[in-house]
């Protein structure tokens, strides 16, 4: 679902910039490449604003969740679903500086206006195979600003100069695989399980 929800994003954002008169620079892309000696990849980030996930983590507080359902007289008992954060970074790699500095105020105002998304809200390229079986979502976008040790780390990192960019943290993202681990069961009469105990 990470690669299902930064396209959402992307879309999402590149839709906003069209409405306001800006053109579609969003790109799902590694800045880190941006350095790159390959003329394509290079070439995919010229004059683009990247969005990269830099990072993620489980949130620990949904972990121990029991996962189980009950089809019919069984009960399904599943491993517990995984709970993610994203942290999107998008970095824009405009030709004039002045430029990047309206595409990421811009992305900040859109966000600002929209941190909620869900399939009830959000429209986006449903015929595009990879998304075509996207159903129930809901995740929120919020800005997070990194510490200047942090921000001087995370570019350091990815290795290149440093651009004008926003930070965003994405919660929650489930993860999880239809996969029973073990089922049981359901105790359909009260009554006749007590008396069996009973007799025995």
């Amino acid at each position: 679902m990470i690669f299902e929800i930064i396209q959402i994003v992307v879309e999402q954002v590149n839709n906003y910039l069209d409405e306001i008169g800006l053109e579609k620079t969003v790109v799902a892309e590694n800045i880190a490449y941006l350095e790159s000696q390959n003329d394509d990849i290079a070439g995919a980030l010229k004059n683009k604003v990247a969005l990269t996930l830099i990072n993620l983590d489980e949130e620990a507080a949904l972990k121990n969740f029991p996962n189980h359902s009950i089809e019919s007289d069984r009960t399904i008992y599943k491993n517990s679903v995984i709970n993610l954060n994203l942290y999107l970074l998008f970095s824009a790699n405009r030709d004039k500086y002045v430029n990047s500095l309206k595409d990421i105020s811009k992305i900040i105002a859109f966000f600002q206006g929209k941190k909620l998304f869900t399939q009830a809200n959000t429209l986006f390229n449903r015929n595009d195979v990879s998304m075509a079986h996207v159903e129930n979502f809901r995740f929120t976008v919020e800005l997070y600003t990194p510490t200047f040790e942090e921000l001087n780390y995370i570019w350091g990192t990815l290795g290149g100069k440093q651009l004008p960019s926003a930070l965003y943290k994405v919660s929650l993202i489930q993860i999880e695989r239809d996969i029973a681990q073990a089922e049981g069961q359901l105790v359909s009469n009260y009554q006749s399980a007590t008396k069996i105990k009973n007799q025995s």
